[in-house]
């Protein structure tokens, strides 16, 4: 019986999902631990880069809402950076634990480490991004060596963590789906579609999107319409998804992924670079969700090298061509493509959890406390 703890979490903002796909497993795994016994408390800016552009989407106010509605068991406070020490005093004392998201400025962190030497807390840094890897000066800004340990989101980036930043202690938690919020909807009818969510951002995987998303749409058009969902497409990005006759549906917020999951017949999973490159092994968190949802996914390449997941859990394709055979094959033979799915979901409810996330957390803070 693990015991009940007291944990502050200071996340980037859980409130916005705006170009912040870290949102979508925190939420989870703070109900998760929640749920655990332990006494969680969040923190994020008021005002931050995420929900600033959320409040400019038209949606932006629902989905506010809907988080609101759906997450109210989480104890959210926001701050302002004028806040002073003296209020995070009061705010952090008799705390046990205290998880810093990567996403965060690195003022927070000196805060945080200043903080600790008065109130006794232990302090850790949870790394769910790639800056490690793609951008180490703006992580040595954090002064890591001071803090207890390190929480990072696959193998290859605590590797990352121990060799180029020196840190001893470093645990491997992976990101996970919130399964009281993703799972098959079977009140939406179901339409001949392909789906992908997930932003363009700044060409970390443009030529990968062309290759396993755009061309396949183009030549499955005659059997299936394919729809994108999410922010940051360039005008060269939306004339792209025209030419290949792939409709644009903008932001979609994450709570709304599984009804649109449910309308669709088939998703598509396409890593950015630096998740099939430098820090193999890591899915990003729309797999868990896809898979939790019960939709039939096709991936482009990455490597397993975990063994998150068993094959069969969903499709596998080269190169872009091996692509269009796999969404050709999930799209004309709809047994295969529900066995597919089912053994994927399978897959996510025995292992892959924000409550199995939850509880692998806890172990490690209780590690970290003795």
């Amino acid at each position: 019986m693990h015991s009940k703890l007291r944990l502050a979490y200071f996340a980037h903002s859980l409130r916005s999902d705006w170009n912040n796909g870290n949102a979508h497993f925190l939420r989870g795994l703070l109900r998760a631990l929640g749920g655990l016994g332990h006494q969680v408390n969040a923190f994020e800016p008021e005002s931050e880069w995420s929900i600033d552009n959320l409040q400019t989407e038209p949606a932006g106010q629902k989905s506010l809402q809907r988080f609101a509605q759906t997450y109210a068991d989480i104890d959210l406070q926001t701050y302002s950076p004028l806040d002073p020490e003296e209020l995070w005093r009061d705010r952090l004392r008799g705390v046990d634990v205290v998880l810093l998201h990567e996403w965060n400025p690195p003022s927070m962190a000196r805060t945080l480490l200043h903080l600790r030497e008065q109130l006794g807390y232990k302090l850790l840094f949870h790394d769910t991004h790639h800056r490690a890897s793609s951008s180490p000066e703006q992580i040595e800004r954090f002064s890591l060596r001071g803090f207890d340990g390190i929480v990072a989101f696959g193998r290859a980036l605590a590797t990352i963590y121990r060799q180029r930043f020196h840190v001893r202690h470093v645990w491997t938690l992976h990101e996970a789906a919130d399964t009281t919020a993703f799972c098959p909807n079977s009140e939406s009818e179901c339409e001949e579609t392909i789906v992908w969510i997930g932003n363009w951002g700044d060409g970390e995987r443009s030529r990968e999107l062309c290759e396993y998303l755009l061309q396949p749409a183009a030549a499955l058009r005659p059997l299936a319409e394919t729809v994108v969902y999410g922010v940051r497409y360039p005008r060269e990005a939306l004339a792209s998804l025209g030419q290949a006759g792939v409709r644009y549906g903008g932001y979609l917020a994450n709570l709304d992924a599984p009804e649109v999951y449910a309308r669709s017949r088939v998703t598509v999973h396409v890593p950015r670079q630096q998740y099939a490159a430098a820090m193999t092994g890591i899915p990003t968190i729309r797999v868990f969700e896809a898979l939790a949802c019960g939709i039939p996914l096709a991936s482009a390449p990455w490597q397993d090298t975990e063994q998150l997941f068993r094959p069969g859990d969903f499709l596998l394709a080269q190169d872009g061509t091996r692509m269009t055979e796999a969404l050709r094959y999930l799209l004309s033979n709809p047994s295969a493509a529900e066995d597919l799915a089912a053994r994927g979901r399978e897959t996510v409810l025995a292992r892959h959890t924000c409550r199995h996330r939850a509880q692998e957390l806890t172990a490690i803070c209780e590690e970290v406390l003795r």
